[in-house]
């Protein structure tokens, strides 16, 4: 169905090449299509095109002023054509890195979870804020082990904290594991009992200690299924879709934070109102709000 056109209702989405701008730009949106080597069957690489396509039903604007975010420098770079395997990643790196370069923000669209491992390497990220069910401390090199692949690669753990780690979704094992290594970890109940301010606020000191921008890995599979149904592995009892949207927008507004990811959406096993790519997309206009309100 076609959407309709006002003038006084810009939509959101259809941003210029990076190459439009002569200079430096606020946020730079990337694609990172990956998903052959996801645990669970996944049609992850159809995603960034459908996150595309769900930001037009969006406006780029806060009510809250009102503040029209599309003033903003807003530049899109393209995917990755084959972001898996080591040939791939390195094209991630390139990206990323290029995107990084020239502006505050770089976004990247998922793909599966392997996405992080690339884009955080090629922005050169010092810290990691995940908002994630799992650890991501696989074995291998799969969606399950971007976070691993990272410390051995040189990220300090210390500066690694993941929110949303969900009971019955995770080992004993892999939770002993992010212990030895140092990691901080914010499992979901506490995320309720605390609240999405003091949370983020917590992630963002350790993440961001001792300098250099951090990187926010932002698996929608930490939502419930009943608004992340096209997530393999999101579970009954996750955070909702507002809780998720908060943390996002309270981690954009802060200065250290220079990129971020949005993953683990499969567009193809969607429900039939699109709700998990559209919560996805509306994870890109967070991250926008949070850049466009830095003080």
């Amino acid at each position: 169905m076609a959407l309709s056109h006002d003038a006084l209702w810009p939509r959101a989405g259809d941003w210029p090449a990076l190459d439009a701008f002569a200079g430096d730009v606020d946020l730079a949106l990337i694609g990172v299509p990956a998903w052959r080597t996801s645990l669970s069957p996944t049609g992850a690489h159809a995603t960034p095109a459908a996150v595309r396509e769900a930001l037009r039903r969006y406006s780029p604007a806060l009510m809250n002023g009102p503040v029209d975010l599309g003033a903003l420098r807003i530049a899109d770079a393209g995917d990755v054509a084959e972001p898996d395997g080591p040939d791939g990643e390195a094209a991630v790196r390139v990206l990323a890195g290029a995107a990084a370069a020239r502006a505050r923000l770089v976004v990247a669209l998922g793909g599966d979870n392997s996405a992080t491992y690339g884009v955080a390497q090629g922005v050169g990220a010092r810290g990691l804020i995940t908002l994630d069910a799992h650890f991501d401390l696989r074995d291998g090199t799969s969606n399950g082990s971007p976070v691993r692949r990272l410390i051995e690669d040189g990220l300090d753990p210390r500066r690694i904290v993941q929110v949303g780690i969900a009971d019955f979704a995770n080992s004993a094992d892999y939770a002993r594991r992010a212990s030895d290594y140092g990691i901080t970890v914010i499992g979901l109940d506490e995320v309720r009992a605390r609240g999405v301010a003091e949370v983020m606020a917590q992630a963002l000191e350790v993440a961001g200690a001792g300098g250099g921008g951090i990187h926010l890995d932002t698996d929608v599979d930490v939502c419930d299924r009943s608004v992340a149904p096209g997530c393999p592995a999101s579970v009954p009892g996750g955070l909702a879709a507002s809780e998720l949207r908060a943390l996002v927008r309270a981690a954009a507004h802060d200065g250290r934070l220079a990129s971020a990811d949005i993953v683990e959406v499969d567009a193809t096993a969607d429900a039939a109102d699109q709700r998990t790519v559209r919560l996805a997309a509306l994870c890109v206009l967070e991250l926008l709000a949070g850049l466009g309100t830095r003080t």
